[in-house]
C-alpha cells in the first residue's frame, strides 16, 4: 500500500480537530500506518509504535512535530508500558488475535474515557495462513457494541492487493 493510500484509509472526522494526542499503533510492522497517523494528528502528538518483533520503522514522510517511539512488546500477552491513550490504531493486527474480546477488554484499559480505536482489517471471515482470525466489519461492530462502544463507523473500504476481500478502516468510540 502506498503511504498516501494509508493516510486516506484511516482519515477520520476527528483528525485535525483535536489538541495534541497520544496514540499506540499495535502490531505496527514497518510503521506505514504509524506514519500515516502522524500525518493526521496535530502538532505535539506522540505515537507508540509497538510490535512483538524488533521494531524497525521504514522512513516515511511524517510531520517533524509528531514523535513516533518504537517499542518491542506483544500486545496480546504482555502488559504494555504506556501512558493513558487517546487512541489505539490496529492496522492488520487484530486478525492475529484469536480471543479478540479478552484482548480488546485489556487494551481498552489503556484508553482515556473518551479514547477511540482505528481498526484496519479485511472484510472477510475466511481464514488463511496470513490472516488466521479475520473479522468482517459487521462482526467487528457487534463485538465492540458488547464492549460498550456506541459508535462504530466504517471510514473507507478499498480493494485488497490480494483480491480476496476488501480492506476496511473503522473508527470506534464510546
Amino acid at each position: 500500500m502506498e503511504f498516501s493510500d494509508a493516510i486516506e484509509l484511516i482519515r477520520h472526522p476527528e483528525s485535525g480537530n483535536v489538541s495534541r494526542s497520544i496514540w499506540a499503533d499495535l502490531g505496527c510492522g514497518s510503521g506505514l500506518f504509524s506514519f500515516a497517523l502522524a500525518a493526521l494528528l496535530p502538532e505535539g502528538s506522540h505515537i507508540y509504535a509497538i510490535d512483538k518483533n524488533p521494531v524497525s520503522l521504514n522512513k516515511h514522510s511524517k510531520p517533524a512535530q509528531t514523535i513516533i517511539q518504537p517499542q518491542q512488546a506483544d500486545f496480546v500477552t504482555q502488559e504494555l508500558s504506556l501512558p493513558p491513550l487517546d487512541g489505539i490504531l490496529m492496522a492488520n493486527s487484530l486478525h492475529y488475535v484469536k480471543d479478540k474480546i479478552s484482548c480488546l477488554t485489556k487494551l481498552s484499559t489503556y484508553l482515556k474515557e473518551n479514547g477511540a480505536y482505528i481498526i484496519v482489517e479485511y472484510n472477510t471471515e475466511t481464514a488463511n495462513r496470513w490472516v488466521p482470525y479475520p473479522i468482517r466489519f459487521e462482526t467487528l461492530k457487534d463485538m465492540f457494541a458488547t464492549l460498550g462502544y456506541t459508535k462504530v463507523n466504517k471510514l473507507r473500504e478499498k480493494p485488497s492487493l490480494y483480491g480476496r476481500a476488501n480492506l476496511y478502516a473503522a473508527y470506534i468510540s464510546r
